[in-house]
Formats: structure tokens, C-alpha cells, sequence
């Protein structure tokens, strides 16, 4: 039973990190062989077996153990920095694929900054007692959560823009911002550092201001609240619909719109609604198929850029993921298809498991923040996204190509990591 499940577990890529997991496999060398539990028995002081008494270790024992374990995780931390520079090189050098963690992590990406892991580990380690642990190792979420800690060490000084998603990074998955809630002081205090803020979601509601407005309506009023100025609101946007609805703040803090040609380059215009139609109607037809077939009690909602399956009960997670999976792969077969309309750049799309739902959006993360670091001139060395969803079904993964990330789980984790970066950035 056991075996079978590992086999199975490793069969699902779409559920892993590739470069988390290398970094695990690493770290569970050192905990196997020197983090194990004392047998029973073995206490400090007893008798040997000749009835020879054995020498007590004394009360810093515990404590040299740690840090001996420590130093352990953080050498490995520091290797792998290493690894991540050398990557770096290749790439500036335009050869990625031939440096030594490419070899080891054969789908890894690219790194807009240097990450200062070891420095990250060690802040980490100091709160959550990571090298004290005898029967739990190093974990998944561990590894990302210093990886994020690194990534805001490593930006902070150059940072000039900040992206979020919104469900489950700003507020709880279909609800609004709340009044009150204390993201609202960590963001107002992003643009008085005059650091651009933008909200990149998948919600799609036109150039309906007000919708987003009614979403967002807990962190305008805090805007309000705070008296920022008419320059500083102007730093925040909202991206709705991926890449395809963006508004800033005016100084009455209410949302404008932002028409596509004053921002949107040539190729993304070139799109016809017929191109788009077309490839949202394939889209529609897989999620059918997807509810048919798996006997789902959902409706699928069409919209002029999106098209989603909204279940009547909750799904599995399993079941969400096979709808992505197959819309995505529905899509790219029909993309190399002679039936599909030429155009001059291949309809980006992205197809995604929100939580509760799946989407199948025209455009992507990816171009949505290019679109906002061209506006406002951040190179992606100084560009931050920050989301829940980057495994390979989710709608944030591909931001990885644009800019800097990070990876949490909750709108507590992302006001964890902002009171990081607040103290990283330094005094006002």
C-alpha cells in the first residue's frame, strides 16, 4: 500500500515544485542521519553495559545538537545559493541550460536576483526552530516559506513594484477586502515608500469600475482613512481579467479605467473577437466534456474573455485539476490544428483550477504584469509578484517568467511576509 502511493505521488507533477522538492531532497541527508529521537533509556548518566556510567552531556547538550544541525542545513543552504549564481552567469551568458543546477533541476527557470538562502535559513530558523525538529524534516512548506524570506532580502533595495493576486493572497477565496483588515496598513505604507502596487486577478468584469471597487471596497476606504495624497493612490492599479481590464486610483479614490490602446502593445490588439471566440469555444466544449464525463453537478459561464465551470457542490481538488488539465491540453491541440484562424501571435491562455471553481482566461498573469512593469518602467530585478497559485494548474506560475516571486497560502502569510519586507526596506 505504501509503495503503491509513493508510486502514485510522484506520477502527479502538476502537484510539485521541482526546485522545492531538489532542495528537500537535500536537506533530508543531514536530518536522517544526525536529528534522530534518543532510544529509550538512553538517558544522560546511565550505565553502560559493563556498568560503566556514561558521560552526561550537561544541559547545553540540546542546544549544541541544534546548532550543530543548523550548521548542517545551513551549509546546504549555502551551496544551493551558490548553485542559483552560477545559474545566473550561464544565463546573462545566454547558455542556462548548461550550468550545474540546470543539470540537476532540469526545468528550472530564471533568476531575476540572487537569493541569499543561508541568510533567509538562518532568519527562518531563529522563530520556527526548523534544526530542533527530531521527527519531522525540513518540509515543503518550510523550504518555500525560506525561499520567500530570501526573495524579499534579495529585492528589497531595488524594489519598486509590488503585484498581488487577490483570493487567497489578499482576502479568503470569493470574498471581498475586508474593512480593517491589516493588509491595508502594509499596502498603504508600500506607496508612501513610492513603490507602485497593482492587484492582478482573474476576476473579470469589463471596465466595470465599480465591481472591482465593491471587491476592493475595505482597502479603498482604508486609502481614505490613511489621507494618502493624489501622487501616492496613483501608484496603485487593478488588473482584472488576467491581463485585459486595468484601472488606477484617482485622488477621489475610486477606480478609472484605463483604455487598452494606452497601454497595450500592438500584438496584444491584433487579436480579433473572432480569434478569441474560437478559442473559448473549445475551451467550453472540453469543460462539457470534463462535466459529463466525471459527472458533475456544475454550470459553465461564459464571458467576452473567459469561460469557467462553476460547481453546484464542492469538487475535489483531484477533480478541479483534471478540468485545467484537460482544457489546457484541449487548447494546444486545437492551437497546432489546421482549424484554428492564423494570427500574428498564438492567443496566449490560461487554463487554471481556482480553489472552487475552473477557468479557462484569454491571456495571462505574465503578460498582465509585463503590461504593468512597461507602465511603470520596473525591470524585473525590482518587480515583486505575490500569489497562491504556482503549480503548473494555477494562474500565478507563469509571473516566473516576468519578475521575482512569492509563494504563500493566505492573506496571513502574505502579511507575514510584508512585515518582513517593511523591515528589510528600513526607515521611511
Amino acid at each position: 500500500m505504501t509503495s503503491q502511493y509513493k508510486t502514485n505521488y510522484h506520477l502527479r507533477a502538476h502537484k510539485r515544485d521541482t526546485l522545492i522538492e531538489f532542495i528537500k531532497g537535500m536537506l533530508l541527508t543531514p536530518f536522517v542521519l544526525h536529528s534522530l529521537p534518543v532510544p529509550a533509556g538512553d538517558d544522560e548518566g546511565e550505565a553502560g553495559e559493563e556498568g560503566q556510567s556514561r558521560p552526561t552531556t550537561g544541559s547545553s547538550s540540546p542546544e549544541r545538537a541544534q546548532e550543530a544541525n543548523a550548521s548542517r542545513f545551513a551549509e546546504i543552504f549555502s551551496s544551493i545559493e551558490s548553485l542559483i549564481e552560477e545559474h545566473r552567469e550561464f544565463t546573462g551568458s545566454g547558455i542556462p541550460t548548461h550550468s550545474r543546477l540546470a543539470r540537476l533541476v532540469p526545468n528550472i527557470g530564471t533568476f531575476f536576483t540572487g537569493l541569499p538562502l543561508e541568510r533567509a535559513f538562518r532568519h527562518i530558523n531563529e522563530r520556527n526552530r526548523i534544526s530542533a525538529r527530531k521527527h519531522v524534516p525540513p518540509s515543503f512548506n518550510d523550504v518555500r516559506r525560506i525561499l520567500n524570506t530570501a526573495q524579499v532580502m534579495a529585492i528589497a533595495p531595488a524594489l519598486q513594484l509590488v503585484t498581488f493576486d487577490g483570493d487567497m493572497t489578499l482576502y479568503a477565496d470569493g470574498q471581498n477586502f475586508e474593512e480593517g483588515s491589516p493588509l491595508t496598513a502594509s499596502i498603504v505604507a508600500l506607496l508612501r515608500r513610492r513603490i507602485s502596487v497593482a492587484i492582478v486577478t482573474a476576476a473579470g468584469y469589463g471596465s466595470d469600475a465599480a465591481r472591482y471597487e465593491t471587491r476592493l471596497a475595505g482597502l479603498l476606504r482604508g486609502f481614505a482613512a490613511a489621507g494618502l495624497a493624489a501622487d501616492e493612490v496613483a501608484r496603485f492599479y487593478v488588473l482584472g481579467g488576467e491581463c485585459n481590464f486595468l484601472f488606477r486610483c484617482r485622488a477621489d479614490y475610486r477606480l478609472e479605467y484605463l483604455d487598452d490602446c494606452a497601454y497595450a502593445s500592438s500584438a496584444l490588439r491584433s487579436w480579433t473577437d473572432g480569434q478569441v471566440q474560437q478559442l473559448l469555444d473549445v475551451a467550453e466544449q472540453e469543460l462539457a466534456d470534463c462535466v459529463q464525463r466525471m459527472a458533475i453537478n456544475a454550470r459553465i459561464l461564459r464571458k467576452p474573455r473567459a469561460v469557467g465551470l462553476v460547481p453546484q457542490e464542492q469538487l475535489t481538488r483531484e477533480q478541479l485539476d483534471e478540468c485545467a488539465l484537460s482544457s489546457q491540453t484541449a487548447l494546444l491541440k486545437f492551437q497546432g490544428s489546421p482549424k484554428s484562424q492564423p494570427c500574428d501571435v498564438p492567443i496566449p491562455f490560461c487554463a487554471f483550477n481556482g480553489g472552487n471553481d475552473c477557468w479557462v482566461d484569454i491571456g495571462n498573469k505574465l503578460i498582465g504584469v509585463r503590461i504593468l512593469q512597461d507602465l511603470i518602467g520596473s525591470p524585473a530585478e525590482a518587480t515583486l509578484h505575490v500569489g497562491d497559485q504556482f503549480l503548473s494548474t494555477g494562474n500565478d506560475i507563469s509571473t516566473r517568467s516576468a519578475c521575482c516571486t512569492c509563494w504563500i497560502i493566505s492573506p496571513r502569510e502574505t502579511q507575514d511576509m510584508l512585515a518582513e519586507l517593511d523591515a528589510f526596506l528600513g526607515p521611511h
